[in-house]
């Protein structure tokens, strides 16, 4: 965990690129589109990402409030979120500007 929101948001969004693409690449490499694994696994990595994702945007905030620091948690809370939406809004306008 850094102290910089903006590599904070980084993280989370090289998360989700890599469980994007395990999602879409994965189950065709190993033959398990129609499986009971399937729905185990969706389950399973939606559990995991909320723990990642809460412990990239909460963490920090979090100690900086316990430490006294209310403004800072909160600052820094809405820091991580605008830079993950502004890292969010730059992928989608790529995307679509490729495609």
């Amino acid at each position: 965990m850094t102290k910089n929101p903006f590599i904070n948001s980084l993280v989370a969004s090289l998360y989700i690129s890599l469980i994007a693409s395990l999602l879409f690449y994965g189950p065709k490499k190993v033959g398990l589109e129609s499986s009971i694994i399937m729905p185990i696994i969706m389950i399973s990595l939606f559990t995991l990402s909320a723990a990642v994702m809460g412990y990239l945007f909460l963490y920090q905030p979090i100690q900086l409030y316990f430490d006294g620091q209310k403004k800072q948690a909160i600052n820094f809370f809405l820091k991580t979120v605008a830079f993950f939406a502004a890292v969010t809004f730059i992928i989608a306008v790529l995307s679509f500007w490729m495609y």
